[in-house]
């Protein structure tokens, strides 16, 4: 499969680069820094500002999917215009875990412990799963990580779930960028969740 990674230099992009080079993915690997991206065969490595939608539709053009592990300062908006100019019909999306619920009605951001120094970047999260909710056209799929999204060795294995909190056996959610990225290609892969949102952790 032909796919573009968005933000490839970053710690989940980087792992989802590496995830799609292994099993032999053909992958347009975009950066504002393309030498920070790792190397790997089928990678091509090129800079890119995601939020210029014209620029970012040449760059992805001819790809089967777009994978997007981009902070949300570009919104959804810009996204789907870009795949739309480009023809590609499906996104995938590095998404943020503080829209999950933990209890009906109650979600991981409101939290009364939740850091504040995450707000802002939870909220744009939040912002942009409820805007790409709306497109009907785009095959899009959110995948929300656990709680806790932090380095660590590939275990090859994870838990699914969809709105809800995955947390294990001692009330902990976490995974590794290495599992995350593992998640990402297989739904890359097998299509489970079109149009929805769904989580993974441990």
């Amino acid at each position: 499969m032909k796919v573009a990674v968005l933000g490839a230099s970053g710690r989940a992009g980087s792992e989802i680069t590496r995830e799609l080079a292994a099993r032999g993915h053909t992958v347009t690997a975009i950066a504002r820094k393309p030498e920070a991206i790792p190397a790997a065969p089928g990678v091509t490595a090129v800079a890119g500002d995601a939020s210029d939608p014209a620029a970012l539709a040449d760059l992805i053009r001819g790809a089967d999917a777009v994978v997007s592990a981009l902070h949300f300062d570009v919104p959804a908006a810009t996204l789907v215009s870009a795949l739309r100019a480009a023809g590609v019909p499906r996104l995938l999306v590095t998404g943020g875990a503080a829209s999950l619920e933990t209890a009906p009605g109650r979600r991981v951001i409101d939290k009364p412990d939740f850091p504040a120094a995450w707000r802002s970047a939870a909220e744009g999260g939040i912002v942009f799963l409820e805007a790409i909710r709306g497109e009907r056209d785009l095959d899009w799929t959110f995948f929300s990580p656990a709680a806790l999204l932090e380095p660590g060795p590939r275990l090859g294995r994870y838990r699914l779930g969809a709105d809800r909190l995955v947390v294990d056996e001692a009330g902990v959610s976490r995974i590794s960028f290495a599992d995350y990225a593992l998640a990402m290609v297989d739904e890359l892969e097998q299509h489970r969740h079109s149009r929805a949102r769904f989580t993974a952790a441990y």
